[in-house]
């Protein structure tokens, strides 16, 4: 009979976060039962976590920051890289000064604790104070409500807080109490996926043409380059999606890098730097073809059942918002990000990032707008100047419901370019908020209704579409622009000069808006002659990039 040992799956390493106190307020000590326990007060968790979603919603870690500059220094980076690369710089600049958050999709808030068991709270319980917390910033920030409250099993309404957030408290040894913060978008979230594989899976081979077949179907649309992580193994599925999560946060980096005979889990660091060759290879780049498909990458082996092998994939956008925080006797403390990241923009102009752009007037008629981007083909970057209207999920769905009862197409998607997005509120004295675009696909299944109806012929918007928009765009002479996923402060600030409701003012963000925007960038994805740039990269049996069509 073996000897008891415990083994804790998750064995972290030396935490060398730079850390800032916030203050040494609301934390203090007191004996009982000869022991010292630390007392925290709820205004500590709720002030803790007031700052950090507000510090996550505008400013990022350096080493992200080191990273993309990284892209504008490689020779090897396309000029798309580059591009893609110096926005999301010049968003972050824009974003540090407090105003404008980072993305306009600021997220589904989500706090992971460790409490130590020598830690006491009192006064209304640890999750309604971080709660407070939440609600604080987002109703007194420049923050998007992106929660819904199911009222039946169909209705929703938005709950107007950015509340209920996901705050999960476990117990462990000590006396700090120690925190994961972290603003969770739409994008990114939907890209944590689980498959249930079996042992056939774990041979290299195997791996890597299961891992390269995943990576290609991950798509842009959750605004690359990635932070990726891979787990393979787990002790359930949910605690693998669990894992990968952690692991594209950068939470698990300091896990020991071999395993053992008590099952502990640990980093694969020959198969990231495998994994991150292969994402380099497909081409897909930093969303518009190139290198930089990935940042990097965590690969996570754990222990798992003999008949049962999870593998989660999970990914950390461009809005790579997450930040450490801890109470300790010493006081409050948060992790330091980035305040100045002016210091990481290059002296470039983008003349110097190569490629042509492209003009587009919308003053134009739709006709002629349609003519001017028929003449070039996809990949062609765009600058966009003129009125837009705006429209995105509950929008469209109402629009289809007028179609199907005979009322016809809205002139607006008629006569203008629709853009699919739902911006974060205006801060006084601005013309917009955070406005990036939403994610394309979710949007696909409107599209030829619409376009064989005279609207929607050309759409803007992030990421990768169904081979049914490709179709739809070559039976109407329909074109699909992509934006960059992510300057959504950029965007907002500098592009953007007028924003106006047209319809459905109750929906708030995702009400139908008219805008004016001047020199916003964009990229020819699918045109009307049935090219798609996502379509043309497959993958090959010697894992090499073929482009096609």
């Amino acid at each position: 009979m073996a000897t008891f040992q415990f083994q804790d799956m998750l064995p972290l390493g030396h935490d060398d976060t730079p850390y800032r106190r916030l203050t040494g307020d609301h934390v203090s000590t007191f004996e009982a039962a000869g022991q010292t326990f630390l007392r925290v007060e709820p205004e500590a968790l709720t002030l803790l976590t007031r700052q950090a979603m507000r510090d996550i919603a505008h400013l990022l870690r350096p080493g992200h920051l080191a990273q993309l500059r990284a892209i504008v220094d490689d020779p090897e980076a396309s000029s798309n890289d580059k591009f893609v690369a110096l926005e999301l710089l010049k968003n972050a600049n824009i974003a540090a000064g407090g105003v404008l958050p980072s993305c306009q999709d600021t997220g589904t808030a989500i706090v992971m604790a460790k409490k130590g068991q020598a830690v006491f709270t009192a006064g209304g319980g640890d999750e309604a104070a971080i709660a407070r917390g939440i609600y604080d910033v987002y109703t007194t920030s420049n923050l998007r409500y992106s929660q819904l409250a199911p009222l039946d099993m169909y209705k929703e309404a938005n709950t107007g807080s950015n509340l209920p957030a996901q705050i999960d408290i476990f117990a462990t040894d000590g006396d700090a109490y120690k925190f994961l913060f972290m603003a969770k978008g739409g994008g990114s979230a939907n890209k944590s996926l689980l498959f249930q594989e079996t042992k056939a899976l774990l041979n290299p081979a195997s791996l890597m043409k299961f891992i390269e077949a995943k990576l290609r179907s991950l798509g842009t649309s959750a605004c690359p380059p990635y932070h990726l992580a891979v787990v393979i193994g787990g002790t359930s599925a949910e605690h693998t999606l669990k894992v990968a999560k952690l692991a594209s946060a950068r939470y698990l980096d300091t896990l020991p890098t071999e395993g053992n005979a008590l099952g502990r889990g640990f980093r694969d660091l020959a198969l990231e730097r495998d994994v991150l060759a292969l994402a380099q290879r497909t081409g897909v780049g930093a969303q518009f073809g190139g290198k930089y498909f990935c940042h990097d990458v965590r690969v996570v082996r754990l222990p798992r059942h003999g008949a049962s092998c999870p593998v989660a994939i999970a990914v950390s956008c461009s809005a790579d918002r997450q930040a450490l925080g801890k109470i300790t006797r010493e006081g409050i403390f948060l992790e330091q990000l980035e305040t100045d990241p002016a210091r990481y923009l290059p002296d470039v102009v983008d003349e110097s990032l190569g490629g042509d752009v492209v003009r587009i007037d919308l003053r134009q008629p739709m006709s002629e707008i349609r003519a001017t981007l028929s003449r070039h083909p996809i990949r062609t970057r765009l600058a966009l100047s003129g009125p837009m209207v705006v429209a995105r999920d509950i929008a469209h769905a109402k629009i289809k419901e007028g179609l199907d009862r005979g009322d016809g197409m809205p002139a607006y998607l008629k006569d203008y370019m629709v853009y699919y997005a739902g911006p974060a509120k205006t801060p006084a004295g601005y013309a917009s908020g955070s406005f990036g675009p939403t994610t394309a696909g979710r949007m696909d299944a409107y599209v030829d209704q619409f376009q064989a109806a005279g609207g929607s012929l050309v759409m803007l918007a992030k990421g990768n579409r169904s081979a049914a928009v490709t179709e739809a765009c070559h039976a109407h002479g329909g074109f699909y622009l992509g934006s960059i996923g992510g300057p959504a402060a950029r965007l907002g600030k500098d592009c953007i000069t007028k924003v106006e409701v047209l319809e459905y003012p109750e929906l708030g963000m995702e009400a139908v808006w008219k805008i004016d925007v001047v020199d916003f960038p964009a990229f020819i994805v699918v045109d009307d002659k049935g090219n798609d740039f996502f379509a043309g990269i497959t993958g090959g049996g010697d894992g090499k990039l073929k482009v096609v069509g």
